[in-house]
């Protein structure tokens, strides 16, 4: 039995489909998850990716807004650092930002040596 509903948008109503028209794509999908197929595995000696301003900033203020914010939910805090970010100035972010170009330059170098590393061990 299909069940009607009305869109309050456009005032229409809609008979929602019977489980037997409904796709079961979610049941294949899973049954491929099984099988094997999926991501590729990272590797845990790749170089870590470089944080950036935003991540330098919140990783530094994280402790001062639960000092002043007791209690304070994950997410809060979350959405009080973000508040603090774009309330700051450019010369409030420049320190950050230039953390930010340092450990690029840090995941640039570290991966240019890993991937040289790793083009020597497939010769061998």
């Amino acid at each position: 039995m299909a069940k009607v509903t009305t869109d309050k948008k456009t005032k229409q109503t809609k008979a929602s489909p019977t489980p037997d028209a409904m796709p079961r794509t979610a049941a294949t999908k899973t049954k491929k998850a099984a099988a094997g197929g999926g991501k590729k595995k990272k590797d845990p000696n790749a170089p870590k990716r470089g944080l950036s301003a935003y991540m330098f900033f919140a990783n530094e203020q994280r402790e001062t807004v639960r000092e002043e914010n007791p209690g304070i939910s994950f997410g809060q805090v979350g959405k009080v650092l973000g508040d603090k970010w774009k309330a700051l100035s450019e010369k409030g972010r420049e320190p950050y930002e230039k953390k930010a170009a340092a450990d690029k330059k840090r995941y640039e170098d570290e991966k240019a040596k890993y991937n040289a590393q790793g083009s020597d061990d497939d010769e061998e």
